[in-house]
């Protein structure tokens, strides 16, 4: 007889993973190559679908004074993107996305034309500050890396531009805050589906997309993070729904299938 292997749940492959980390927008750090150790927060972040991205700074900010004494430089810089967890956890970051390029400082109709383009996606009050102290600037991206409890490594910009943003991504945190806050009975159930050795930690809710649940195990030997796949991908709310009371083990559903 053949070995029998185990296989892994579906996932969202890295691009899409990385689409809806952009997409949810996170905390941001501009890293300039010129400064090794600086971390710098954008007033206002976005990632386009393309890759590039738009950034908001204070007009006083070291860095916009630097490029408009040399305004046809462009300023090599990570844009590092926190994926922070939708509960409070000891780990409170699920993915980190660093986009690697050149930024340039924009003026003119140039600027005005980036911020329409940011606006047309998510309208942000904090827009209007742009030309009102606040200077624009566009991050060109060559490189992306994401990394997250699927694993570490690039992401070409051509497929992270061909792909989607998972449908739910921008919903789930606020589910995953429901469930743990008002219904830590069916995080309990949920432990069924978990390696035995796992089943006494705390278990808390880490993640949802079409292709499953993600919780996180918190215990005496460190952190594990299991994923509950779903039968298919869910395309819908209700989709989305059936496939958590069936992991749950919800009587009715099971009743349902049953006749």
């Amino acid at each position: 007889m053949g070995e029998t292997t185990t296989r892994r749940p579906a996932t969202p492959s890295p691009a899409e993973r990385a689409r809806s980390i952009a997409k949810r927008g996170g905390r941001a750090a501009l890293l300039p190559s010129s400064e090794a150790s600086a971390r710098i927060a954008p007033l206002l972040h976005h990632v386009h679908s393309d890759g590039t991205a738009t950034l908001l700074l204070a007009d006083e900010h070291p860095l916009i004074a630097a490029a408009w004494q040399a305004p046809r430089t462009e300023l090599a810089a990570v844009l590092e993107l926190a994926d922070p967890t939708p509960v409070r956890l000891r780990e409170p970051v699920r993915g980190l996305l660093w986009l690697t390029g050149w930024v340039r400082l924009l003026d003119g109709a140039a600027a005005r034309a980036e911020v329409l383009s940011v606006a047309k996606e998510k309208p942000d009050p904090r827009l209007l500050d742009a030309g009102h102290g606040a200077s624009v600037l566009r991050l060109e991206s060559a490189s992306l890396v994401l990394a997250d409890a699927e694993g570490t490594g690039s992401v070409d910009p051509a497929e992270f531009q061909a792909a989607a943003p998972d449908p739910f991504c921008m919903q789930e945190d606020a589910w995953l805050r429901h469930l743990e806050l008002s219904h830590r009975d069916v995080v309990g159930l949920l432990a069924r589906h978990l390696p035995e050795q796992l089943r006494g930690g705390h278990i808390r809710p880490l993640g949802l997309d079409k292709y499953g649940l993600r919780l996180r195990v918190e215990s005496a030997d460190g952190d594990h993070d299991v994923r509950l796949a779903f039968s298919r991908p869910a395309s819908t709310t209700e989709h989305l729904g059936a496939e958590l009371r069936r992991l749950v083990g919800c009587p009715f559903l099971a009743q349902q299938r049953s006749a």
